[in-house]
């Protein structure tokens, strides 16, 4: 939480468990748009709650961890389209995506103080699973 540098987090594949609490603490937490993001994995949620991975499906409906629910639930900034088909079909565009994604995300985090940075982060983290009527 106190790093005095940009910190832009981008989830390119599966995101779970305590990597995906080491990803929330991003300035910026983007996420391809097929991929998924969440404390626990489908399977391992099924295996605690049903004691069998049969449930998985549900399991991950019930965790609404898509970049799109994750969006809608604030716990990201922002979701990266992927080519038709998917990341791994035309990587050099792709990457290329990647990269303007960060360095515009680089650019706009450049532009405050480090204290901010640190300020807004902890600000967003916290804020995360509260909800506000």
């Amino acid at each position: 939480m106190m790093l005095k540098v940009p910190v832009i987090c981008l989830i390119i594949g599966e995101g779970a468990s305590g990597g995906a609490l080491g990803i929330a603490i991003g300035d910026r937490v983007l996420m391809l748009e097929n991929t998924w993001y969440s404390v626990i994995s489908p399977e391992s949620c099924s295996s605690i709650l049903w004691r069998s991975w049969d449930y998985k499906e549900q399991a991950a409906e019930v965790l609404k961890l898509t970049a799109k629910d994750m969006l809608k639930n604030k716990l990201i900034d922002g979701i990266v389209k992927e080519p038709l088909g998917g990341a791994h079909t035309d990587l050099k565009a792709m990457a290329a995506e990647v990269k303007q994604v960060i360095l515009e995300n680089f650019r706009q985090l450049s532009k405050l103080s480090a204290q901010e940075r640190i300020n807004q982060r902890i600000d967003k983290f916290c804020s995360m699973g509260v909800v506000k009527e």
